[in-house]
């Protein structure tokens, strides 16, 4: 399958490990112990980030506290310090600048750079991404992987390729020898219940999907199908946005005591919904969908969603359809640990919309 973009050079920065490095650099008492950052392990916290010692004893994101440390009774546990992450990342993305003004900021550690018309002195996107890693390392103390491609799909799974601390290079010449051998998860997209029902087609690898007719696919996943096969191919026009467009606005909150009460989760929803809407005015934006998390004490987390055919930040209707959704689960029946409410499919909006108990 023939390219179908010009040519262009994207770097992948992706920080090791950032904010347990963080806390390393500045403690060297903690080097080459493992270290978690997150909740307490004697309460319900869970895990925000783990360095690789804590990794090897299976130790990730997400997962509980009190798991963690029993998986490893030696791991140090430390509290998030956001205001130190957020002045390290701007630090760091100062260096970026150095070299182009095009990037695209995914989260505190992570940014695509699009260093295509500011080659500059430099002359290849290796040579930044060489410089960049050198500069991380020596001004700020961490380490930095990158990856390089001549788009973001290629870029990222580069930058994930060789870490810690590494640098893959994938010339456009090299593109689809570089993907074929991948599991189908790794491409941009591709969730758990997608790589379920590829592997059940017998897909396994990024050359089963390539070797699978459009039709096949199309009839399976309809036009995702098409854009699965492309990335599959390499092929992937999107472009380094250098202005963050919010997708969704989400609250949640974990409770010490479980609630058992489904008065007492319509109470605790209303105020949710009273702050998603509050975030929604503020950014002048409107929300397509609702959506409601719960978790229940073993850690089963459904969700609920519904699009509504007029986008909203009414704070009562936002409730209201978060009671609904929550009476689809069995919180009504099951205690429930953690609740969630969120907003997505943004579209910009004034707040004067019909809410839910308008007449036509």
């Amino acid at each position: 399958m023939p390219d179908s973009v010009p040519l262009r050079r994207i770097l992948h920065c992706d920080m090791d490990c950032f904010y347990a490095a963080v806390h390393m650099r500045d403690d060297p008492s903690l080097e080459g112990r493992p270290v978690v950052v997150g909740g307490d392990p004697s309460g319900r916290g869970v895990v925000a980030a783990a360095n690789y010692e804590a990794r090897r004893f299976g130790i990730h994101s997400a997962l509980p506290a009190a798991q963690a440390r029993r998986l490893c009774p030696d791991t140090v546990f430390l509290k998030p310090d956001f205001r130190r992450y957020r002045e390290e990342s701007q630090a760091i993305f100062a260096v970026y600048r150095d070299y182009t003004p095009v990037i695209q900021t995914l989260s505190l550690d992570e940014a695509f750079l699009d260093v295509s018309e500011h080659l500059g002195e430099h002359g290849s996107a290796t040579a930044i991404a060489v410089d960049i890693r050198l500069r991380v390392r020596e001004e700020r103390r961490l380490t930095v992987s990158v990856g390089v491609g001549p788009n973001k799909l290629v870029a990222k799974i580069a930058s994930d390729f060789d870490k810690p601390d590494g640098l893959t290079v994938v010339r456009p010449s090299g593109v689809e020898a570089f993907l074929a051998p991948l599991p189908v998860r790794r491409l941009h997209g591709i969730g758990p219940a997608t790589e379920k029902t590829l592997l059940a087609m017998g897909l396994k690898t990024v050359a089963d999907l390539r070797r699978t007719s459009v039709d096949t696919l199309l009839a399976r996943f309809g036009n995702w199908g098409r854009t699965m096969q492309e990335r599959a191919w390499g092929i992937d026009d999107r472009s380094v946005h250098t202005r963050h467009v919010r997708k969704s606005l989400s609250t949640e909150r974990t409770f010490a005591e479980n609630l058992k009460k489904i008065e007492e989760i319509d109470e605790i929803l209303d105020a949710m919904a009273s702050e998603v809407a509050r975030g929604l005015e503020k950014r002048r934006l409107a929300a397509s969908t609702i959506t409601i998390k719960v978790r229940y004490p073993d850690f089963q987390t459904p969700t609920r969603s519904h699009t509504l055919p007029v986008p909203t930040a009414d704070a009562v209707t936002i409730a209201a359809l978060a009671r609904e959704l929550v009476r689809r689960t069995d919180a009504s029946r099951r205690s429930v640990r953690l609740l969630g409410v969120g907003a997505s499919n943004l579209v910009p909006g004034e707040l004067d919309q019909p809410t839910l108990f308008d007449e036509d």
